[in-house]
């Protein structure tokens, strides 16, 4: 703990920005890609270093605040992401099986005084989506959450056969400003982190970093059109006056034009014109421009890399598509590829700070989630129902054909059919071949 402290101790070095290349690696460092080094690390003392944390948490949540898009994407993923609830899950040979809930897991439906479990889970995906990182530990009885751009993984490296084998992780510093950090072991922390960053060893990605562009021109779409509307809705123009103007006099009737005529108050009037004047029209308007369908591309490129299908968000390339049908597979397609892996990586990132309920194996339960419940998987649940309905005919078949229960339950379950065992009995009464047949009836008194 002592080493922990004493490497975020050390002064920062100054640096000066005088050419193009010092400014290109200060903004790496602000977005927190790349750090002090190729590596993505700083070093702190001999033989131990730090992944620095994020810089650029202040300006996504800016876009998460302003831009349309990007909020519809989160606040969909954190809609669905915080709606199940926390349980344990047993495991029979490595497979999964019951599910069953404890007063252990308390910490996680209760983490604060007044919190929930979908409080937590909210919190969790906000700080992933805008981070990367989302990072927690346990104070007495509350979880606490640790701001991802003040938290650093420190580092120190792996020695192995006479040399070095990449990076160990030992702990992890966190610094609020202006306040001494606080070191923390690793089984202390809470680290989810859904999207890892390819150019450091634990560190993780904001799924917005790729799409930084995409929304700066969403931002100057929305301002396009914003100057269409206050320069009188209409499109550029270009107003010719005879030559025989003076300057004072164009001047007078640029100001006169541009007070009838300029603003969304303005919009549609008649325009009326001295001797000598033309208007030529430049420029594009939305139709020209194709509008919808450059902003609709954008729009799609940041709903992909959040994992959100553009239906799902209401957005214009989506709906042009949506069908019910249509709206079945995209929800399919977000529950499955975006939901449940990022619900599997957040039971597992908190199961190392929750234990098991006493007197299990260690490996024989493990935290997980139930999304039994969640509504936005309704009609999961309704095919899960029609495949259990079709795996117990399956089932009843393969008993009646003389294969052991037991066989049969292992087969279906994890779809091999070697697992099949033949009883060497056969339907329907399951008698051994050339066995006795069955009973004769009693004679009535009638055949007596």
């Amino acid at each position: 703990m002592i080493n922990l402290w004493q490497s975020r101790r050390r002064p920062a070095e100054s640096r000066a920005i005088s050419t193009i290349d010092d400014y290109a690696l200060a903004l790496q460092e602000s977005l927190g890609y790349g750090g002090w080094s190729a590596l993505g690390i700083t070093q702190t003392q001999p033989g131990q270093a730090a992944e620095k944390a994020p810089g650029d948490l202040p300006g996504y949540a800016q876009l998460f605040a302003t831009n349309p898009v990007i909020w519809a994407c989160m606040v969909a993923r954190q809609m669905v992401f915080s709606a199940p609830r926390f349980i344990w899950q047993r495991l029979n040979n490595g497979t999964p099986s019951e599910l069953f809930g404890s007063q252990d897991l308390r910490l996680l439906e209760q983490p604060w005084t007044g919190g929930t479990t979908q409080d937590l889970l909210s919190r969790v995906i906000q700080d992933a989506d805008l981070a990367g990182n989302s990072y927690w530990t346990k104070v007495l009885d509350e979880l606490v959450r640790l701001r991802p751009d003040w938290v650093y993984v420190v580092l120190e490296r792996r020695e192995h056969r006479g040399g070095v084998l990449g990076w160990r992780k030992i702990g992890y510093i966190y610094q609020e400003p202006g306040e001494e950090p606080v070191p923390l072991l690793p089984d202390e922390v809470v680290h989810f982190a859904p999207v890892p960053d390819p150019l450091a060893t634990y560190r993780g990605m904001s799924w917005l970093t790729p799409v930084i562009r995409e929304t700066q021109n969403d931002g100057l779409m929305a301002r396009h059109k914003a100057k269409f509307l206050e320069n009188a809705a209409t499109p550029n123009m270009v107003v010719r006056l005879a030559r025989e103007v003076s300057p004072e006099g164009f001047a007078k009737f640029k100001a006169k034009m541009e007070a009838n005529h300029r603003g969304v108050e303005n919009a549609y009037k008649t325009l009326y014109l001295g001797g000598g004047a033309d208007v030529t029209v430049v420029g594009s308007d939305f139709k020209q421009l194709d509008f919808a369908k450059v902003q609709g591309a954008g729009e799609t490129r940041i709903a992909a890399a959040g994992g959100v299908p553009p239906i799902i968000v209401g957005l214009s390339e989506g709906l042009q598509a949506a069908t019910y049908s249509n709206y079945g597979q995209a929800r399919r397609r977000f529950a499955d590829g975006t939901i449940h892996p990022l619900w599997q990586n957040a039971a597992g990132s908190f199961g190392h700070l929750i234990r098991p309920p006493g007197g299990s194996p260690s490996g024989a339960v493990r935290l997980w989630y139930d999304a039994r419940h969640v509504p936005f998987l309704r009609e999961d649940a309704k095919d899960a129902a029609e495949i259990q309905g079709v795996q117990s005919r399956t089932i009843r078949a393969l008993v009646d054909a003389g294969y052991t229960p037991e066989s049969v339950t292992a087969a279906v379950t994890a779809s091999d059919w070697s697992l099949l065992v033949h009883t060497g009995l056969f339907s329907v009464q399951l008698q051994k071949p050339g066995g006795p047949g069955p009973a004769a009836p009693a004679p009535t008194e009638e055949g007596s």
